[in-house]
């Protein structure tokens, strides 16, 4: 993929969550199944880094729970962490951090070895597959220190599975409206609409359960676990469980 796609394509995501953070975080209120299944297996003492954290549901929901570790959410959209940080945390540890997981910075700050466990639902998707193995990388060194290989989980993620929904197969759109063409993006990658609160466009990557395990291996992780969830069918997103390699 050209850099210049690249660019474009995550400008296309900027400017959703800047125009739509509103209407979007009113769509996010509540977790989804596969989510809570996981957080079910998060210490109550743990260092996390959520990658992508949105509106702060899923910090909140980790309070619900008598969470006692450290939190910290990043996000590149301003007024999804504004809306954040309006929550009202019993919890002293719960912080949120504006970072950009596009740009080669995102982690400045933050030393290796700071976090038990990173969260990453429903982020990788929007996010061009050139990224990814920076990010990823990234991600690892700051779980080095902390993890062991035989640790049961380092990074927990999902990964939206829109083409099991005929409704969202039905809400795709040419590349053309946003001044690309299907030849400047690969295969798996497409545009959807939004239609609350305005037209809007989202750039959305399709993984499927070979790519994604080679991705973990390709950057230093292994997955151990695969479950599919959420949805009417149960089928609309893919769950991993990946641990240091």
């Amino acid at each position: 993929m050209h850099p210049t796609v690249v660019r474009k394509l995550l400008a296309i995501n900027h400017q959703f969550y800047q125009t739509f953070a509103q209407e979007f975080a009113a769509t996010r209120r509540r977790l989804q199944p596969g989510v809570l299944r996981l957080l079910e297996r998060l210490p109550r003492e743990a260092r996390i880094l959520d990658l992508g954290c949105g509106n702060g549901e899923l910090a909140r929901e980790l309070a619900r729970r008598g969470f006692r570790g450290r939190y910290l959410g990043l996000d590149f959209s301003e007024e999804l962490l504004r809306v954040a940080s309006n929550i009202q945390h019993p919890v002293p540890h719960i912080e949120y951090r504006t970072a950009d997981l596009s740009a080669p910075d995102w982690d400045a700050g933050l030393g290796p070895g700071s976090f038990d466990v990173a969260l990453a639902f429903a982020v990788l998707h929007h996010l061009p597959p050139p990224l990814y193995p920076q990010i990823l990388r990234k991600t690892r060194a700051l779980l080095t220190a902390c993890s062991r290989p035989s640790a049961p989980y380092s990074l927990l993620l999902s990964n939206w599975q829109f083409l099991n929904s005929p409704r969202w197969r039905a809400r795709l759109q040419p590349w053309e409206k946003v001044g690309l063409t299907a030849n400047d993006v690969g295969p798996d990658d497409y545009l959807l609409d939004w239609r609350r609160g305005g037209t809007g466009y989202r750039y959305v990557h399709h993984f499927n359960e070979k790519e994604l395990n080679k991705l973990a291996a390709d950057t230093g992780f292994e997955v151990v676990e695969t479950f599919y969830s959420d949805g009417k069918e149960g089928n609309l997103a893919c769950y991993q469980v990946w641990r240091l390699a």
